[in-house]
């Protein structure tokens, strides 16, 4: 039934009678299964993706290094916890190679960005430093390509 998570994946307003249709399953079974991932935590939610550029909202989004000292007996988890509970952060990894979290982040301005950093961050006793970047232009992202050339009948770029 892994189908119907790849399905999912990439379309989640898929129904359970339209992937019942796809797979060439019961629909009962589609419906039962896909209740079962969400119970068992393996669908987590359902999100849209929106290409903010082409809305009047303002923001800015970063992606933070963070170098940190981890925790005897908790590692990295208890820092974790406390900086994917702050409602900026959209993603928190935990990395291999010349930092331990990556933090992707969202604000209204760099400002607030850097206030984040300063006053939410920095205080941490763990963290040993961080290092910000500004996403400029999202080009491609959870597999969608933003602003994708329009092209014609034949397949040209206009």
């Amino acid at each position: 039934m892994n189908d119907i998570l790849r399905y999912l994946e990439n379309d989640a307003r898929l129904t359970p009678e339209i992937l019942a249709v796809m797979l060439g399953k019961d629909k009962a079974e589609v419906k039962e299964s896909i209740e079962k991932y969400e119970r068992d935590g393996v669908i987590l939610g359902y999100k849209a993706i929106i290409d903010w550029e082409k809305t009047d909202r303002e923001y800015v989004s970063a992606f933070i290094e963070i170098k940190m000292t981890p925790q005897r007996d908790r590692g990295f988890d208890r820092v974790a916890e406390k900086i994917y509970n702050y409602p900026e952060v959209q993603s928190l990894y935990l990395m291999s190679g010349g930092f331990d979290l990556a933090v992707f982040i969202e604000g209204k301005t760099m400002r607030e960005v850097a206030f984040f950093v300063a006053q939410k961050l920095a205080p941490i006793d763990e963290i040993v430093s961080t290092s910000t970047h500004f996403v400029l232009c999202k080009y491609k992202d959870k597999g969608v390509i933003y602003n994708r050339p329009e092209t014609d009948e034949r397949g040209y770029m206009m």
